[in-house]
């Protein structure tokens, strides 16, 4: 089962700026190849920091909004937030490791 929730323009301040735990959300569309290759990794990551990390995704084609606001150009771009603030953002397929260093030094805050 996925520990991967979706996120919309209509629950993102809920959802993400008003959660307890920390954030990482995954901007992507059906389209993109690169979000394919990330999409794996961010479900290994939903369920290895259960409990720690709150993960999931935004379509961007279907929130346009949110993906504006916080300028979001190219995806995959994944932003990392911790009390109501972008903390990381990271632009482009990355490795596994790249992205939970980033995880790491969050919670680590």
């Amino acid at each position: 089962m996925s520990k991967k929730l979706e996120f919309t323009d209509t629950n993102f301040e809920a959802e993400v700026l008003k959660s307890d735990l920390p954030v990482l959300v995954d901007f992507w569309a059906p389209w993109c190849g690169p979000c394919r290759i990330v999409d794996p990794i961010v479900e290994e990551i939903a369920g290895e920091y259960d409990g720690k990390l709150k993960v999931g995704k935004m379509n961007t084609d279907d929130n346009r909004e949110t993906a504006a606001k916080y300028g979001v150009m190219s995806i995959p771009t994944l932003m990392i937030v911790k009390a109501g603030e972008v903390k990381e953002r990271i632009v482009g397929a990355q490795p596994k490791k790249a992205i939970t260093d980033k995880i790491e030094e969050v919670l680590g805050d």
